[in-house]
């Protein structure tokens, strides 16, 4: 990894969704979750490390009183296609038992990854789970899950910035960017 390879990309991508287009879906997202579990003071989790981006963007809008915790379960490994194996790096707090869990994530893409996490949230005796998502792949293949909440549905195609990386960069970006070309 290198500054050329990261320019590269930037290069070989186009801007699918503006800073501002961002930010204001940001805020319909948390007027909808304020409506749904503003009285149940939720345990929030973010997946790290894409949903950091998109959780520090959205936490200073929940002006409700919750708990907030991380977790990290992976599958992409700085590659553009994720893998079949899993791996949990953090995974969730006893905690979740009886709580109300919302779980922040940069992009549902296939919905192994969302899934798994809920399957296990779940089985340590959440009360509920919700899901809430920057952007949504558009595929031909069904998902086991759909996010409750979600910003934009984007093209199947690789996208990045807000959180998402490619190949590694491009996280920081406040746009998101879709490839233009195969990496």
């Amino acid at each position: 990894m290198n500054r050329e390879e990261a320019l590269h990309v930037f290069q070989h991508s186009e801007q699918i969704v503006s800073a501002s287009e961002v930010a204001a879906s940001i805020g319909r997202m948390a007027t909808a979750i304020r409506n749904d579990v503003s009285e149940d003071f939720p345990l929030v989790l973010s997946v790290m490390g894409g949903a950091a981006v998109f959780t520090g963007m959205l936490l200073p809008h929940l002006d409700f009183p919750l708990e907030f915790d991380y977790i990290h379960l992976t599958r992409y490994r700085n590659t553009t296609k994720g893998g079949p194996d899993m791996q949990w790096r953090v995974a969730p707090a006893e905690s979740v038992k009886d709580r109300v869990v919302l779980v922040l994530d940069d992009i549902l893409d296939e919905g192994e990854t969302m899934a798994a996490i809920r399957d296990r949230i779940l089985a340590m005796g959440a009360k509920r789970f919700l899901s809430a998502v920057l952007c949504e792949k558009q595929i031909p293949k069904a998902k086991p899950l759909r996010p409750d909440y979600c910003g934009f549905s984007v093209p199947d195609r690789y996208v990045f910035g807000c959180g998402m990386d490619a190949k590694g960069y491009w996280r920081n970006l406040p746009t998101i960017r879709a490839l233009t070309e195969t990496m």
